[in-house]
C-alpha cells in the first residue's frame, strides 16, 4: 500500500512537470515607427533583393578574394568572435541540463567502534547506489534560463556576423586606398617629371636673356614643392598596408595586397531590397533584438523564483555493515521536497525589478541600433550620389584645365606671356586630376559602406575560423 501511493505521488508530480505554466507573459517588442516604404535618398538605387553572396566578387579582383580569405580564416578578432560563441554555446548547453534529472554514483565505506550492552564492537560499513535528483519545473523558470542562454547565444553568432561584414569592408577600404596612394605616386612622378622639363626650358630662356630671374626661381620652387609631396603619401601607403596586414592576421608587410596602382572601374550600385528587409539583413540588428528577448526570459525566470520549488529525490543501491553481526542487502529511497521563499528581504522582487530595467535598457538599445541602421543606409546613398556628381564635375574640370595648360605653354614658348600663368594652369591641371583621383576612390568607398549598412546573409557561410569561402 506505501508503494502504491509513493508510485501515485510520484505520478502526479510528473504530470505537474510535464504541465507547468509561465508566470510571466512576454512583453511585445515594436520599433519606434514602421519602416518607411523606400529609402529617402534611393533615386533609382534597384530596390530588388539583397544578393546573398559575397558583396566584393563585384570588383572582380583576385587579390581582394585573397585578402578576404587570408582575413577570415586569420584575423584574432575573429577567432576571439568564434570562441566567445563557442562559450555561450556551452552555457547554453549547460542551462538545458539543469532542466533534465541528474543521476550521481554515490559510495562509501569505513569502519567504527560501538559501545553495547555486550560489550564494544568493531565493525565495517559500506554502501553503493545510485541517487536521482529532478527539479519539477512548474513555473517553467528553468525552461526560461535555458531560453534566455539559447537567445544570447544566437546573439553572439549574429555578432561574429556583424564583425565578418566589418572586417571585410575594412579590408577592402584599405586595399583601395592603397590603390588609390600608389596612384598618386604615380601622377606625382609625372607632376615631378613635367616641371623638371619645365625648368630646364625655364633656364636655357633664362640663359638667352629672355625671361627674367623670377621666372626661374617660380619654376624651381614649383619642382621643390612636387617634390616635398612624395614622403607624406608613401606615409600613408605603409601605415594603410601596416593596417591591412594586421587585419589578414599577420606582421606589418608593406608589400601585402600585391602593387595594384589604379582604382577599378565602378561596379553597379547594389540592390538595396526593401527598408523593411533590413531588420533581417543587419546582424547588428538581430544580435539586438535576441539580447532584448533574452532579457525577456532572463525576467521570466526571475519572477519564477519567487514562487514554491518542488524537488523530487531517489535512490537506490546495496549497504551492509558488519558489527558481530554480517548485514547487507538492497535498499531504496524515494522522497520529495517543496521550498517556498517567506521571507528574503524583497531580494527576489529586486532581481526582478532589475531584469526588468535590464529589459528596458536593451528596449531602447534596439530602437538606438535600427535608427543608426537606417541612417547609415541613408548616408551610403548619399555619399554614393555625391560622389558620382564629383566625379563628373571634376572630370570636365580636368578637361578644361588641360586645355589652360596647353595654351598657356604655348603662348610662353611663343614669348607672348611670362611664366606665371604657366605656373598657374601647370598647378590647377594637376591639382584636378589628383582630386579626380581622391573622387573615385571616394566613390568605391561609398559603395563599400552601402555593402556595409545593407548587410546580407552571405556571412553565416563562415562557419568556423579557417573556412574558405566561395569568391565566385
Amino acid at each position: 500500500m506505501k508503494i502504491r501511493k509513493t508510485f501515485v505521488f510520484w505520478g502526479i508530480m510528473l504530470i505537474l512537470s510535464l504541465t507547468g505554466c509561465s508566470v510571466h507573459r512576454p512583453a511585445p517588442v515594436n520599433p519606434v515607427v514602421e519602416p518607411p516604404l523606400s529609402y529617402a535618398s534611393a533615386g533609382e538605387n534597384k530596390m530588388s533583393a539583397v544578393p546573398e553572396v559575397n558583396w566584393w566578387i563585384a570588383f572582380q579582383d583576385h587579390t581582394l578574394n585573397d585578402l578576404m580569405d587570408r582575413c577570415f580564416s586569420r584575423n584574432p578578432s575573429l577567432a576571439q568572435s568564434m570562441a566567445r560563441l563557442q562559450q555561450a554555446l556551452a552555457i547554453s548547453r549547460q542551462r538545458n541540463a539543469d532542466r533534465m534529472p541528474s543521476l550521481n554514483l554515490e559510495a562509501g565505506g569505513g569502519k567504527s567502534r560501538q559501545i553495547g550492552m555486550a560489550g564494544d564492537t568493531t565493525g565495517t560499513s559500506y554502501s553503493v547506489s545510485l541517487a536521482a535528483k529532478y527539479e519539477i519545473d512548474f513555473w517553467n523558470r528553468l525552461e526560461s534560463l535555458s531560453e534566455a542562454q539559447r537567445l544570447e547565444a544566437e546573439a553572439t553568432e549574429q555578432d561574429r556576423y556583424a564583425l565578418i561584414l566589418s572586417l571585410s569592408a575594412q579590408v577592402a577600404e584599405n586595399y583601395f586606398i592603397m590603390a588609390e596612394q600608389r596612384a598618386k605616386l604615380s601622377l606625382i612622378d609625372r607632376i615631378i617629371e613635367a616641371r623638371r622639363e619645365n625648368l630646364i626650358l625655364v633656364e636655357d630662356r633664362y640663359n638667352e636673356g629672355m625671361v627674367s630671374a623670377v621666372d626661374l626661381y617660380q619654376a624651381r620652387q614649383n619642382l621643390a614643392y612636387a617634390r616635398s609631396q612624395r614622403p607624406g603619401v608613401e606615409e600613408i601607403l605603409a601605415k594603410t598596408a601596416h593596417a591591412l596586414s594586421v587585419l589578414v592576421g599577420e606582421y606589418p608587410d608593406q608589400s601585402i595586397g600585391g602593387n595594384i596602382r589604379q582604382l577599378p572601374d565602378m561596379p553597379e550600385a547594389f540592390p538595396l531590397g526593401l527598408p523593411s528587409d533590413l531588420l533581417k539583413y543587419r546582424p547588428d540588428i538581430q544580435s539586438s533584438m535576441l539580447k532584448l528577448q533574452a532579457a525577456d526570459q532572463q525576467t521570466a525566470a526571475s519572477v519564477a523564483a519567487r514562487f514554491p520549488s518542488v524537488n523530487l529525490l531517489a535512490s537506490y543501491g546495496y549497504a551492509g555493515s558488519d558489527f558481530g553481526t554480517s548485514i547487507s542487502g538492497t535498499v531504496w529511497n524515494l522522497a520529495g521536497n517543496l521550498a517556498m521563499p517567506l521571507i528574503d528581504w524583497q531580494k527576489r522582487k529586486s532581481e526582478v525589478e532589475r531584469n526588468e530595467a535590464v529589459f528596458s535598457e536593451r528596449l531602447a538599445g534596439y530602437r538606438q541600433t535600427m535608427l543608426i541602421a537606417f541612417q547609415e543606409v541613408e548616408d551610403a546613398l548619399t555619399a554614393n550620389r555625391s560622389a558620382m556628381a564629383s566625379i563628373e564635375r571634376v572630370h570636365a574640370e580636368v578637361t578644361e584645365s588641360e586645355h589652360t595648360l596647353r595654351l598657356s605653354m604655348e603662348r610662353y614658348t611663343d614669348g607672348l606671356s611670362d611664366y606665371l600663368p604657366v605656373l598657374t594652369a601647370q598647378n590647377n591641371y594637376f591639382d584636378s586630376e589628383i582630386r579626380l583621383l581622391s573622387a573615385r576612390r571616394k566613390l568605391i568607398s561609398a559603395r563599400i559602406s552601402l555593402a556595409r549598412a545593407i548587410g546580407g546573409k552571405w556571412m553565416e557561410a563562415i562557419t568556423h575560423t579557417g573556412k574558405k569561402i566561395d569568391n565566385g
